[in-house]
């Protein structure tokens, strides 16, 4: 009885703020706990996964260390608020911005070091490859349930910002936070840049464009509201004056 009666309506945005399909959306928010589920189950892995970094880390700074976990995490509760009638803007930006950072940020990372991570083992490569990409997908259906207002836009930015600060400029605690790579920080790549350049500008880059994405969501959701109010005002108005 907590849960929505039925899916919120799919507002008519541009294919590159809503490109998965409408079927698929409605897939996703119809089974919306089990998509809880297979998140919180993710969320677990990944902590797995990291708990060789955490035994590294100064534990003051394990909150920014498991960045893709914690981007799961995030959507698994976003999606559970929403499903209990009780949706959070700030917790839906927050997933958002996971998703899509760290959605595109790990298979990114794979390519440019996919010499170096010769050690995984190709089921495990592919798994997370294409598992950080399904973020990305199930980051773009969250406009179903969200307006992305500024303020909560602003809360994911400030705890993004955060991120990349302690992951390469100034880590605050020990060394740099960023997720471990399989090469030395100082190793040259490629345009002249090292190793911590090469991921920096890639998870810059994704911040941006998951700040870009919110707004322009936000932008075309209120354009939408102001013409159907005016549409409406015109609608009732009495040509010959009443």
């Amino acid at each position: 009885m907590f849960e929505t009666s039925r899916l919120p309506e799919r507002d008519p945005l541009p294919r590159y703020l809503a490109p998965v399909p409408k079927l698929l959306e409605d897939l996703g928010l119809r089974f919306a706990w089990l998509v809880v589920a297979i998140n919180l189950v993710g969320t677990a892995f990944g902590f797995w996964y990291y708990s060789g970094q955490f035994a590294e880390t100064a534990t003051v700074m394990w909150p920014w260390v498991p960045d893709s976990p914690m981007a799961t995490l995030l959507i698994a509760l976003a999606i559970a608020a929403w499903k209990l009638g009780h949706e959070l803007p700030w917790l839906t930006a927050l997933a958002f911005f996971g998703n899509v950072i760290l959605g595109l940020w790990t298979p990114y990372t794979l390519l440019v070091f996919s010499d170096s991570y010769a050690y995984l083992h190709p089921l495990m490569f592919q798994f997370l490859f294409w598992s950080h990409l399904a973020m990305v997908v199930q980051a773009f259906v969250l406009h179903r349930i969200t307006d992305f207002p500024v303020w909560g836009v602003a809360v994911a930015l400030a705890w993004y910002a955060s991120n990349l600060i302690v992951d390469y400029f100034i880590p605050v605690v020990g060394d740099p936070h960023h997720t471990t790579i399989p090469v030395e920080r100082e190793t040259a790549m490629f345009l002249e840049a090292d190793a911590l350049g090469v991921i920096a500008a890639g998870e810059v880059t994704f911040t941006l464009l998951a700040l870009f994405l919110a707004l322009a969501t936000r932008v075309k959701k209120c354009e939408r509201a102001e013409v159907g109010r005016t549409g409406g005002e015109t609608a009732g108005t009495d040509p010959g004056g009443g």
